[in-house]
């Protein structure tokens, strides 16, 4: 909602800074968003006199003007506005001036040869209105050189309020100017309720006809003016219009535009000789079509309402005016309406049609019904005023509902539910200068709800009106009062867990993003999803159609975006929420990442130091032990196996378990195929973490580390090579030279594989570096020997093969 600050003063009598009031809206819920001025983008602009105008010396059409830019120094300016002429006082853009109206920044030209050093500009190049036959002449004592936007008026602010959706009373200026009053910075100045006569009966009739259904249409009022003389509207009206962003198009169409936003109740206007037969208010019939004033055609159904005549459709009610009727500028005879819509109808109608209005926006909030024939008057009025006419009779078709509410109030209320202490009569002083009607003495009074305040319905609303308006500083803060004690932990274990994989991820080369919940169909069964049960009854679009199993499709699908922009060495991670099923336990948090092209660890592209190589399956695991380990996962205890899901390529995936059953994560490089149904350009490596699936954390976590276990003693590393079979893998002998002596085993790695010469057929060589770390004493040979027999046993045992000789 946007409204000028001189606008707002013609309904509320302060002295009151725009500092002042743009701090009182806010502070009484009418939020302001934007101060602008106009003068802002037409600050350059200065006006200027044409001391001389001669033929252009190499076109018919064009002037060679001299112009007094009130410098000193003339210019020379080449023109082809037929208005152009010795002694004109116009408007002036230099050459680094910014033309709104043409989108172009000037330069010094050559027109035919001549130089030409600005523009003399017209109302549509400023987007002032749509006049654009000529420059703009001014009086002959405007002053020369002065800045027009401030000559002309069109400096002062634009002040842009958000709205929340309950506030229909203040989608117009007169409703804020009313809450203002209220809140103490002004005097409201009373609209005027003067009704006009007419002279002769209204010669159109309407009908509201819904048959049985729903009616889309409570009431409607309707006038005729004849003999009126439409042209441009007044000045003043095309400013505040132009200011609010609204185009003028002539004075009558101006007129209803202007009541929209000064009174916050839409009209429309059809041009009575376009108008054949009686007006009918009724249900669209499937098929029928009417070209809107949008210049948009549309096609309707039953569901929508229109007003028709023996023709057709001429409007879409409460939303949008016909070409068929609409006023032009040799409209004599109009017909002025101001109905009341159903709100539930206009909203549907609206989404429906795509159709976003500032009429529909209103009536969809609900408007004034008491004011639709009072607002009928009040056009009639400006009619009169701005184009006269002799007015008609008006006429109602069916009746204004009677919303009428009154509430019992306590004042005890207020303290209850805010803590503050207001007296009665300040309650009473707040309530009535709104508009509220306060009757009775006593703890508690009975108040009548004005009939534009549809957002009231009970006690607590009355609250909220007496709290935000005597000021929200009012009401009392209370500190939280010491405990003594040492805060306890807030956070969840989940939310914990979380908060460390980000960090660690991050810490990794990492950039978080945030997707989709919702993927197509086909990709959720390319996850492994895609039941019935997790299809959205209502998507946003067919790509958005079922609940996602997996975060891979929308990680992958955001890297394409940053590889067809040119970044395809990326890494994203994300953590969120996948789906089983519809049920609760069927949600799981899982910390998803995956790597592209070159994004290694290390760095990414090409380097003098030599150009990182194309991501792994072992990019992807180490990932995922690092997020595991941070998140409080025992990663010494992991096993590795290669039964990950299909979505991976089976031969460079697998996964992290933490015994038989309980899969911690899932690691490795995307399947091509998944890639390619997904029109995904690879290599890329993933993993998923199920968070959900750590073991929860022992006893109660305390700050402190744990004892530190370091040992002044030298450890003693040895070396093994066992000949396995080849299905036998590298993890399954790990963990049986770990578990030989958990005391003095510190460390086993692999460090080399080998199959070839020297090594039977189907046989592999795995070697393995054992480090012993002695805690109490220097270990003789005995017992180091004692060890290593342990360690041969037990891969023995648990792999079937032998020491290799």
């Amino acid at each position: 909602m946007k409204f000028t600050l001189s606008w707002l003063k013609e309904y509320l009598d302060t002295d009151a800074s725009l500092e002042e009031i743009v701090e009182r809206l806010t502070m009484i819920g009418l939020e302001v968003e934007e101060v602008t001025n106009q003068a802002d983008r037409l600050k350059p602009f200065r006006i200027a006199r044409v001391l001389e105008a001669t033929q252009h010396p190499n076109a018919d059409r064009l002037r060679v003007l001299k112009v007094d830019t009130g410098s000193g120094d003339p210019v020379q300016i080449v023109c082809g506005a037929p208005n152009a002429r010795t002694g004109l006082v116009g408007v002036l853009g230099n050459p680094g001036d910014y033309i709104p109206g043409l989108d172009i920044t000037l330069s010094v030209g050559k027109i035919r040869d001549v130089e030409s050093f600005g523009m003399m500009c017209s109302e549509r190049e400023l987007e002032l209105s749509e006049e654009h036959d000529g420059i703009i002449d001014l009086p002959e004592d405007a002053p020369v050189g002065m800045s027009y936007a401030q000559w002309a008026g069109l400096d002062e602010p634009v002040i842009e309020i958000g709205l929340t959706p309950n506030r229909p009373d203040c989608t117009g200026v007169y409703g804020i100017a009313r809450d203002l009053a209220a809140a103490g910075l002004g005097k409201l100045k009373e609209r005027s309720h003067e009704q006009v006569r007419g002279s002769y009966p209204c010669p159109v009739s309407i009908n509201l006809d819904f048959g049985d259904t729903k009616p889309l249409c409570k009431a409607f009022g309707l006038r005729m003016v004849r003999g009126v003389k439409n042209g441009p509207s007044p000045k003043w009206l095309q400013d505040r219009l132009t200011a609010i962003g609204l185009r003028p198009i002539n004075a009558l169409v101006d007129m209803t535009n202007y009541i929209t936003f000064d009174q916050g109740r839409p009209l429309h206007v059809f041009d009575a000789d376009k108008v054949h037969g009686d007006l009918v208010v009724r249900r669209a019939a499937k098929g029928e079509k009417i070209e809107g004033l949008n210049n948009k055609s549309y096609e309707l159904d039953d569901t929508i309402c229109v007003i028709a005549d023996d023709n057709g459709v001429e409007s879409l009610g409460g939303i949008l005016g016909g070409v068929p009727s609409g006023c032009t500028e040799g409209t004599v005879n109009v017909l002025i309406e101001s109905a009341l819509w159903d709100e539930d109808g206009i909203a549907a109608t609206g989404r429906k049609l795509g159709v976003n209005t500032d009429a529909r926006y209103r009536f969809e909030r609900g408007v004034d019904p008491d004011y639709m024939m009072p607002g009928l008057e009040y056009a009639t009025r400006m009619v009169l005023d701005l184009v006269g006419g002799e007015p008609s009779e008006p006429i109602q078709a069916g009746e204004i509902p009677d919303n009428s509410l009154i509430i019992e109030f306590p004042y005890s209320e207020i303290k209850r539910l805010s803590g503050v202490d207001v007296i009665p009569a300040e309650a009473n002083v707040t309530l009535k200068s709104l508009g509220f009607w306060v009757s009775g003495a006593g703890e508690t009074v009975k108040v009548a709800v004005p009939s534009w305040r549809p957002d009231i319905e009970g006690k607590a609303d009355l609250v909220e009106e007496v709290v935000r308006i005597i000021g929200l500083e009012r009401v009392p803060f209370t500190p939280l009062p010491p405990t003594g004690t040492v805060g306890q932990k807030v956070l969840t274990t989940g939310q914990i867990r979380r908060g460390r994989a980000r960090r660690a991820l991050a810490a990794r080369g990492f950039n978080e993003a945030v997707t989709w919940s919702f993927i197509s169909r086909d990709q959720a069964e390319l996850f492994g999803g895609g039941s019935a049960a997790l299809a959205l009854a209502n998507p946003i679009s067919g790509e958005m159609s079922d609940m996602r199993p997996s975060l891979l499709p929308g990680l992958l699908a955001a890297s394409q975006r940053n590889a067809d922009r040119g970044t395809g060495d990326v890494a994203l991670f994300e953590i969120g929420q996948v789906f089983e099923d519809d049920i609760p336990q069927g949600q799981k948090t899982v910390a998803t990442g995956i790597r592209r092209g070159t994004a290694k660890l290390q760095g990414a592209g090409r380097h003098w130091s030599g150009t990182s190589g194309k991501v792994d399956v072992f990019d992807a695991k180490a990932d995922a032990e690092a997020a595991l380990a941070a998140a409080g996962a025992p990663v010494d205890k992991l096993q590795v196996h290669t039964d990950a899901p299909d979505t991976f390529h089976p031969g460079r995936s697998g996964c992290l378990k933490l015994g038989p059953k309980n899969i911690l994560a899932v690691f490795g490089e995307v399947h091509p195929r998944s890639l390619q149904k997904l029109d995904i350009e690879g290599p890329i490596v993933g993993f998923e973490i199920f968070l959900d699936a750590l073991p929860q954390p022992r006893g109660k976590g305390g700050r402190s580390k744990g004892a530190l276990k370091a040992s002044d003693l030298m450890p003693v590393r040895r070396d093994f090579a066992f000949l396995v079979g080849k299905d036998v893998g590298a993890e399954k002998l790990l963990k049986a030279a770990r578990g030989a002596d958990k005391t003095l085993i510190g460390d086993v790695t692999l460090f080399d594989v080998y199959e070839g010469q020297g090594v039977p057929d189907g046989q592999k060589s795995i070697a393995i570096d054992v480090v012993l770390q002695p805690r109490d004493k220097t270990l003789t040979d005995e017992e180091i020997d004692a060890v290593a027999k342990k360690i041969i046993a037990n891969v023995e045992k648990a792999t079937g093969g032998a020491l290799r000789g």
